[in-house]
This record gives C-alpha cells, sequence and structure tokens, in this order.
C-alpha cells in the first residue's frame, strides 16, 4: 500500500508542477500579445504620421509637417524597440512550452506508474480475497469431518 500512496503523492506533486508551467506560459503568451497589439499600435502611429507629413505639403502647413515627421519617427523607434522585445518573449516563450510539455510528459508518466501500481494492488487484494475464502473453505470441510468424500460415498 505504500508505493501505491508515494506514487500518488507524486503525481499529485507533478500535477502541480505541470500546473505551474501552464501558467507561466500561458502568462507569457499574453504579454507576448500584448507586444504584438503595442507593435501594430505603432505602425498605425508612424502611419498616421506619414498621413499628416503628406496632407501638410498639400495645405503647406509647416508645424503639421514637422509634427508628422516627429510623430512617424517616434513611431518606428518604439516597433523597432517593440519587435526586438517581442523576439526576446519568442525565445521565452519556446523555452516554457519545451518545460510545460516536460512537465506534462513527467505527469502522464506518474499518471501511468500510478495506474499500474493501482492495478497491481488490486490484483493482489483479489488474490488475498480468493486465498482468504480458499482457507476459510477448506477450515469449514475440516471442521465438518472431512472435504465432503463421505457424502460421495453414500
Amino acid at each position: 500500500m505504500g508505493s501505491a500512496r508515494t506514487i500518488e503523492r507524486i503525481l499529485r506533486i507533478r500535477q502541480l508542477q505541470e500546473d505551474e508551467s501552464h501558467r507561466a506560459l500561458e502568462l507569457a503568451l499574453a504579454e507576448m500579445a500584448q507586444l504584438e497589439l503595442a507593435l501594430r499600435a505603432a505602425k498605425n502611429r508612424e502611419r498616421a504620421g506619414r498621413s499628416l507629413v503628406a496632407a501638410s505639403a498639400k495645405s503647406g502647413e509647416i508645424a503639421d509637417r514637422i509634427a508628422g515627421i516627429e510623430e512617424s519617427r517616434s513611431a518606428a523607434r518604439r516597433a523597432v524597440a517593440l519587435a526586438l522585445r517581442i523576439r526576446t518573449a519568442e525565445d521565452e516563450v519556446a523555452a516554457l512550452r519545451q518545460d510545460y510539455l516536460g512537465k506534462r510528459t513527467s505527469r502522464l508518466q506518474a499518471e501511468t506508474l500510478a495506474g499500474q501500481e493501482r492495478a497491481r494492488e488490486a490484483a493482489t487484494g483479489l488474490r488475498r480475497s480468493q486465498q482468504a475464502l480458499d482457507d476459510w473453505y477448506l477450515n469449514r470441510m475440516r471442521l465438518n469431518g472431512g472435504l465432503g468424500h463421505d457424502e460421495d460415498r453414500k
């Protein structure tokens, strides 16, 4: 019985580790999605800045042209920085995914061992129960004067 409890304990620990690893992966994926959303926003700002420059060229407004150039330049720098952070986040997500898959494999192996141990213990319990029934029957027959051979002779 002790080995089954030990394996069940290991299985619970592996499940907790898998859950923790999965939460870390989900958190990293959410962070990466936020970075990608910020990158799209920066690219939209860059596009808006270029549009402002084009509009100011038609209207002749120097202030709008300068503002558009700065908006476009600022958004482009932000996009470059975000792209670097996204690459780093992708590497982190890949590492966390590998860790999660390793934890999941480990948990599945422990689950298989636990199932095998439960089956082994169930089989042992059935053998013991059958042995106890056999012993009871033999003792009953001995107490009643034999194994029933006298009844066959009649």
